[in-house]
């Protein structure tokens, strides 16, 4: 029986073989490890590193520089508010603060029934619809407090 951190180094192993050929292969091999555990386990990193001769810290700038890698695994919900400029001009603080206080989570943070995490982005292309989230892929754009109630309501069940 193999343990959990073999286990999850022979499914990164898996990844890296089938994405390796591509170039530039390092973001499209994050992408698939955090497809298949929902995050980008710390041990997958000496795994990657290794097989494309970069180094650990290497691996490690890239996971912990783009927001969208994870290092520990999402609630069962992932909700994304935008808080570029044009979602600001139009009340996403004020939307933001109204989340956070209801779900009892900042950003980056998971709610402790792992119900859903909460993320910021910085732009879902909704500009004309500010202010706009993303509730697990799916866009919502003119956001107000009972789009924020229903979204609350949607992720505690």
């Amino acid at each position: 029986m193999q343990s959990q951190g073999t286990e999850t180094e022979a499914q990164v192993a898996a990844i890296i073989e089938e994405l390796k050929g591509l170039e530039g292969p390092l973001l499209p091999i994050l992408h698939g490890v955090q497809e298949e555990f929902g995050y980008v386990p710390t041990e997958a990193l000496p795994v990657i590193a290794e097989a494309l001769n970069l180094s650990k810290a290497e691996v490690h700038g890239v996971v912990t520089f783009y927001h969208d890698y994870r290092s520990q695994p999402a609630g069962r919900h992932v909700l994304k508010l935008c808080q570029a400029e044009a979602c600001q001009s139009m009340g996403s603080d004020a939307i933001a603060a109204q989340v956070k206080a209801a779900l009892g989570v900042d950003f980056h943070q998971t709610a402790a029934d792992g119900s859903v995490t909460l993320e910021p982005v910085y732009c879902l292309g909704l500009c004309a619809c500010a202010p706009a989230a993303m509730l697990d892929g799916e866009v919502i754009g003119r956001v107000d407090a009972d789009t924020i109630a229903e979204i609350t309501a949607e992720v505690r069940t």
